[in-house]
């Protein structure tokens, strides 16, 4: 019997022994691993990608053939915040091609739209961060939602998203026989550097209650998260005051994670140690020890930026 036990634990042992080398084997091949195999598995993934932008496309012209003005990069997008998900990316392009057609039939939203909003000279443009997006500077104290109403500020917010992506909007389309014609292609602008997103300064400096805007903050979250995905980079909220945070913890819930990531609240402390994290001081506001000067979004010639 007292053999039995120990031939028992010596097997057990041994099994102990080979269980540990195999960990070990694996670890080594870990902390070994090969570019190859690495660049392998990013082929693969793209290559799944490709298959998976290949059959968005055919599901959506399929529906409608006007999608076919949608390019690759676009489609590309909706793909990414459905986490590559066909059904689901579909639904959303779908959803975002009837919102265009109805809520921009022009292609574009003018100035003459949304007097009310541009009047407040709220939102201005300069310089782009070491990334190479576009930066948007928001004086938060300077917008009153009584004026113009929530209607005009959300194509006040398709104006400026528009501007700052930069993007091929397709508009004045007209149905003969089931096939669309007369199709105009408007507000061409290709961004040099293939970047698509852009960054944000939201000053809340003298921010208060005649400032807070339930409303319209919806508003600007739907909008970007269902008609713009994956367009967001960085949100920086400076100047923060006590009383803002009574309207965030109120539109929080309403904010995917994905986009809270992007959103940081930086310390007055370390503000020009924050910002130039991501911006260079050629690029930085002037207000904010920057050498670049603000220009009214309604002003700003994006073509011209560097």
């Amino acid at each position: 019997m007292g053999k039995k036990r120990h031939h028992q634990k010596i097997n057990l042992f041994k099994t102990k022994e080979m269980m540990m080398e195999k960990q070990e084997e694996e670890e080594e091949e870990d902390i070994f691993y090969s570019p190859e195999k690495v660049v392998e598995e990013k082929d693969e993934a793209l290559v799944e990608e490709e298959k998976k932008l290949g059959l968005l496309r055919a599901t959506l012209e399929r529906k409608d053939p006007f999608c076919k003005v949608l390019d690759d990069a676009t489609l590309r997008r909706f793909l990414h915040a459905r986490g590559l998900d066909v059904d689901k990316a579909s639904l959303m392009v779908t959803k975002y091609m009837m919102w265009r057609k109805t809520f921009v039939p022009k292609g574009s939203i003018s100035e003459i739209e949304i007097p009310n909003e541009i009047g407040q000279n709220k939102m201005f443009l300069q310089g782009r961060d070491k990334q190479g997006r576009p930066i948007a500077v928001v004086f938060a104290s300077r917008h009153f939602p009584t004026k113009g109403g929530v209607d005009e500020f959300r194509r006040f917010l398709v104006f400026v998203l528009d501007k700052l992506c930069r993007r091929e909007i397709y508009a004045n389309f007209e149905i003969t026989q089931g096939v669309f014609v007369n199709i105009t292609q408007m507000s061409s602008c290709s961004n040099p550097d293939g970047e698509e997103k852009f960054t944000i300064i939201m000053d809340l400096q003298g921010y208060g209650y005649c400032n807070s805007d339930f409303r319209g903050s919806l508003a600007a979250i739907n909008i970007l998260q269902d008609y713009y995905p994956e367009r967001l980079g960085k949100v920086y909220n400076i100047h923060v005051p006590y009383i803002f945070m009574t309207l965030w913890k109120m539109v929080c819930p309403f904010i995917d994670q994905n986009t809270k990531k992007k959103i940081i609240f930086v310390e007055n402390k370390r503000l020009r140690e924050t910002l130039l994290e991501d911006v260079d001081e050629s690029q930085l506001p002037e207000i904010y020890g920057g050498k670049m000067p603000l220009v009214p979004i309604h002003m700003a010639n994006l073509m011209m930026m560097s």
